[in-house]
């Protein structure tokens, strides 16, 4: 008996609730018929034959008979020793008498957390089924790596929609479109958790959209043309464009494959927001926003349901007023909803993580390789390893379009972007962050030390794996007229491309590895043990495999350590005012 209870008329002593069995003379717990049932949504399953007949002999009336198998004599129940003496057929026994505290205590304890284990196994079994069936998943259509590994940094595409599904998403206007790429951001997450990048790319930005192969929803398959020169939103709903498009966009655009997307449209802004309570908003300014129906104080608020998704729709009343304002008001929308859900006030809370799982399997699509409770709750244990300050918001580097004169779309700015991608590609945090996995990272390091080969020593073949056209004919000609590597050749195109750069050499060649890296700029991570190849002339030789980072002959291919300076970046862990 707990201390609230401790006192109160109403209260059940446990020892009243363990009663005598007439027919099998054993005690058993017997709960009010006004206990409360599970409230667990989800499909009621019959119960196999066995296991109904198990709760059948556990529930019967005392007085109530069972039939007796013909041809057989039923022995009758043996009473247990010390136990109290069998009543009357018909008769109800008397509770035994109340045993020591202890061993009360025990049969409590031991009789109910098996019967709540039991119970809370069948509904946790009907909770799980009922969570996998408010999953929308979509097929990848072979854009993703395949879906995440719990061994390899992860790379997640978060796409929010402007498709006004849903109850009241009508006055938003845009009725019955399809739906754009509104608000995209590519999630990346260290290979030791340690840290994790958010990407956020601008709507407005002008990329170029790649072929689209797509399954219909008869089966069959469908190439969608590709777009050059269009506004990055385009990538999905368009044209027929599902998140796959987006997810080659992305690739062409970062080098970065995502393995998985997740989709949410307006509604899951709406209930996840509401599932943990609201989140924390800060506002330098008061803000009154006829477009997105946003109006606030200066100050900070607690923000749930149309309240939030006017909030992460506002633009015009923050900033200079373009997309580029609300992204940033958006990242501190994500990095309040993070800090809340990592919060004590929600892990603790089992209605609160309840809400939740119903809140998120229901406004979130997915792709096909994360369609079950099981696969997402791996995903969030993965997710949720990560340390809020070591989670950076950075907008892609970006210019007003210079071909325009009225500014209403961006470029990439080629003096940043590149290397905040080839961050993201090389795993490289953009926050100071102790590794937990020194070792790792020395073992990378160990391999430019040690003695280099002569140039003439070195025996490479060079294969094209993404690069520009005729970039393995311009770094043979280099290497062989400016650097002295006159035992290179041009292997033609690799069978696959590469976002990065590669040298990969048997053990022995370990020496002209460290020459070759040392001539071309190359980092640690760029060299992968493995074995070697044979060349034109029958010798073993390393291959040079030159990916979509390669800039041109002579130009280093080590990876950036820090971002470049006046990039757009924040962390969640901080707490900032939008102005």
């Amino acid at each position: 008996m707990d201390a609230q209870g401790r006192g109160r008329a109403e209260h059940i002593d446990p020892a009243d609730q363990w009663v005598l069995n007439p027919n099998t003379g054993e005690y058993e717990l017997r709960l009010a018929p006004s206990a409360p049932q599970s409230a667990v949504p989800g499909p009621r399953r019959p119960a196999s034959p066995g296991a109904g007949a198990a709760v059948r002999s556990r529930t019967e009336a005392p007085g109530r008979e069972r039939p007796e198998t013909p041809g057989r004599d039923v022995p009758p129940a043996r009473r247990r020793r010390g136990a109290p003496a069998e009543p009357p057929p018909g008769r109800r026994g008397r509770r035994p008498a109340k045993k020591a505290k202890g061993k009360k205590i025990l049969l409590w304890t031991g009789g109910t957390m098996a019967f709540v284990l039991v119970a809370a196994a069948g509904a946790a079994y009907l909770y799980i089924q009922h969570l996998n069936d408010n999953i929308t998943s979509v097929s990848d259509d072979g854009a993703s790596t395949g879906g995440f590994s719990k061994d390899k940094a992860i790379n997640i595409l978060l796409i929010g929609t402007d498709k006004r599904t849903g109850k009241g998403n009508d006055k938003y206007g845009d009725k019955g479109s399809p739906g754009h790429a509104d608000t995209t951001i590519l999630l990346h997450v260290s290979k030791d958790r340690s840290n994790a990048t958010a990407l956020s790319i601008p709507r407005d930005l002008i990329v170029d959209i790649p072929d689209c192969q797509t399954r219909q929803e008869d089966g069959s398959t469908k190439v969608i043309p590709g777009s050059q020169g269009v506004r990055f939103n385009t990538s999905l709903g368009q044209d027929g464009r599902t998140p796959s498009c987006t997810m080659r966009t992305v690739t062409e655009l970062t080098g970065v494959k995502p393995d998985n997307f997740m989709v949410a449209d307006f509604n899951a802004v709406k209930t996840l927001t509401s599932a943990v309570g609201g989140v924390e908003v800060c506002l330098a300014k008061d803000i009154d926003d006829p477009d997105s129906h946003l109006k606030l104080s200066k100050g900070t608020h607690t923000i749930e349901g149309e309240q939030a998704l006017a909030f992460v729709r506002t633009r015009h009343s923050v900033g200079f007023g373009g997309d580029l304002s609300r992204i940033g008001l958006q990242q501190q929308f994500l990095s309040a909803l993070m800090r809340k859900l990592k919060s004590n006030d929600t892990l603790t809370s089992p209605s609160k993580m309840i809400k939740l799982a119903e809140a998120g399997t229901k406004a979130l699509t997915v792709d096909s390789n994360l369609d079950s409770i099981d696969k997402l709750k791996d995903l969030g244990l993965e997710l949720g390893k990560l340390n809020t300050k070591n989670l950076s918001f950075v907008t892609t580097p970006v210019i007003d379009n210079p071909t325009e004169k009225v500014k209403a779309t961006v470029v990439l700015d080629k003096s940043k972007a590149p290397q905040v991608f080839r961050m993201i590609q090389d795993d490289v945090s953009f926050t100071e962050v102790k590794k937990k996995r020194k070792k790792d990272k020395d073992a990378v390091a160990a391999r430019l030390k040690g003695p280099k080969a002569d140039p003439a020593e070195v025996r490479v073949r060079i294969l094209n794996g993404g690069a520009v056209a005729g970039s393995a004919q311009e770094t043979l000609t280099w290497l062989q007229n400016d650097e002295g590597v006159t035992k290179s050749e041009n292997a033609g195109n690799a069978p696959r491309q590469l976002s990065r750069t590669t040298l990969e050499y048997a053990p022995d060649q370990a020496d002209q590895a460290r020459r070759l890296a040392d001539i071309m700029g190359l980092s640690a991570s760029a060299l992968k043990p493995g074995e070697s190849v044979t060349n034109s002339q029958g010798l073993p030789a390393m291959t040079l495999t030159l990916g979509k980072d390669f800039a041109g002959a002579g130009v280093p291919l080590t990876a950036p350590s820090k971002a470049p300076a006046d990039v757009q970046k924040s962390t969640a862990d901080k707490v900032e005012c939008a102005k």
